[in-house]
């Protein structure tokens, strides 16, 4: 009696721990029911890096059976940060052959790091699909940055580096390019007021030569 009880005991603990270690993996994918169609939904690859292809992974399933020949019955936007993107779902399995039935896949690279909002719309056997769902804690992993995760640590700038560089070094060239065409503009304005300078000045010669030559011969007539 006490060697069931102590059985039992030991079957539920390690089914509670089950479900304790289980849990984290659970929530790499979003869990949606919409009628008799079951969704889990998230980054194909998981953890999700900047730079690295990757996927919106949904797997599909009716009454407990995969969906197979979705067609495009069923379509998904990816948006970040207020831009977002249509992208095509493709199943991502044979039919009798490799793969996971009912495993669809939109093909994308993630290019900055952050929460990734995926919008589902259409009908999957007639039955009407709408659902948002952006990344989190308790749907699907944010997209890291890799440095985060690369061993040994390298030097290498990151994507969003070299983008703040360059930003920043043709915010720099034309501050420059500005400033040259100013000192330009004022050297030639420096120079055409010496022009006209030299312009008055051979005119002011010019009219006291006169003068002074209208006065002698005025004393030579006198």
């Amino acid at each position: 009696m006490h060697r069931s009880i102590r059985a039992f005991a030991i079957a539920c603990a390690l089914a509670a721990l089950t479900l304790i270690v289980g849990a984290p993996a659970a929530l790499a994918h979003a869990q949606r029911q919409a009628g008799p169609i079951h969704m889990e939904i998230g980054f194909g690859t998981e953890p999700a890096y900047v730079g690295q292809p990757n996927s919106v992974q949904i797997i599909l399933t009716d009454h407990g059976r995969p969906v197979v020949g979705l067609g495009d019955a069923l379509k998904v936007q990816v948006s970040f940060g207020g831009q977002q993107t249509d992208l095509p779902l493709e199943p991502n399995f044979e039919v009798g052959g490799d793969g996971t039935p009912g495993d669809y896949r939109a093909w994308f690279i993630p290019s900055q790091p952050g929460p990734y909002t995926f919008h589902l719309t259409g009908t999957v056997h007639g039955t009407k699909i709408d659902e948002t769902l952006t990344s989190g804690p308790t749907t699907f992993d944010e997209v890291q940055d890799p440095a985060e995760a690369e061993f040994p640590p390298v030097n290498t700038p990151t994507a969003q580096q070299l983008a703040d560089r360059i930003l920043q070094d043709a915010t720099r060239l034309s501050d420059a390019t500005a400033a040259a065409a100013s000192a330009k503009n004022a050297a030639d304005s420096a120079k055409t007021v010496a022009i006209i300078g030299v312009v008055v000045g051979l005119i002011g010669l010019g009219v006291g030569a006169a003068a002074f030559l209208r006065a002698r011969r005025a004393r030579r007539e006198s």
